[in-house]
């Protein structure tokens, strides 16, 4: 007999796995130089945490949210806006739904994101442990101060999911998405054909400015679109250029001020 497995639990286990298998895949990628974005000696030298501590500090964080998530999924219920299951499997409706959720979780962190850099307390105390990666790769993306993760990413999830209406089910594909697309901008890997980059302007050289030194003032927009940055004048454009020694480089096209 089978064992059932409800989608509050999927939804809640699914996204880390994919976090730790598309971590993986562009780790591979990671040893090949002409598709870093950075070189090894830079990402050896500029980090200031190991990845050993940013291993230990992601697994923290994964069962702090899953614990939250399970939680919340219960609270919340079954879509939280009040579409019926026979509407959460609809096509056209989930399509809806991931474009509402998209919105909010953008817009969220986004406007978080950027109130963490601003305000001089929660930058020194909470963000800049995120900043302690200076040279993004895959399984880093979500190296943060836990009370940082609470605020964006169990915040953020809620508000998504609870708004745009999504089932369990729904939202487990969603997260997935955005797991992926939170791990392939700070994977620190330039893909020729890689569809996120193709399709999102917000990618990961659009996030490495961001982690340059002195780019905090600017591409605060994640994990999906820029629109954000462009409206309130933190849009910092850049040119792709390949670096002499192999891979490529993101070099901001106007001096940070």
């Amino acid at each position: 007999m089978a064992l059932a497995i409800s989608d509050e639990l999927l939804a809640t286990f699914v996204p880390i796995v994919v976090y730790w298998i598309y971590s993986a895949f562009y780790i591979s990628f990671g040893s090949f130089d002409n598709y870093r974005l950075h070189s090894k000696k830079d990402e050896e030298e500029k980090n200031l945490v190991s990845k050993a501590n940013v291993i230990k500090n992601v697994l923290f964080q994964q069962t702090i949210q899953s614990t939250l998530a399970i939680v919340l999924y219960r609270v919340i219920g079954n879509g939280g806006g009040g579409a019926s299951k026979s509407q959460s499997y609809s096509i056209t409706v989930m399509a809806g739904q991931f474009i509402i959720a998209m919105f909010v979780l953008d817009t969220w962190q986004y406007f978080m994101h950027r109130y963490f850099h601003y305000n001089k307390f929660l930058y020194r105390h909470f963000h800049s442990h995120h900043h302690k990666v200076v040279v993004p790769y895959a399984f880093g993306a979500i190296y943060n101060h836990p009370l940082e993760a609470f605020v964006f990413d169990i915040i953020g999830g809620a508000l998504s999911y609870s708004i745009s209406g999504m089932s369990p089910r729904t939202s487990m594909y969603f997260f997935s998405f955005a797991t992926m697309k939170s791990v392939d901008d700070h994977c620190g890997v330039w893909l020729p054909g890689n569809l996120f980059h193709i399709f999102f302007n917000n990618n990961s050289a659009y996030h490495d400015v961001h982690h340059y030194l002195y780019g905090g003032k600017y591409n605060f927009s994640q994990p999906f679109f820029i629109m954000w940055d462009r409206i309130m004048g933190t849009y910092m454009p850049y040119s792709l250029q390949k670096r002499a020694e192999g891979g490529f480089q993101a070099r901001p096209i106007k001096r940070a001020k």
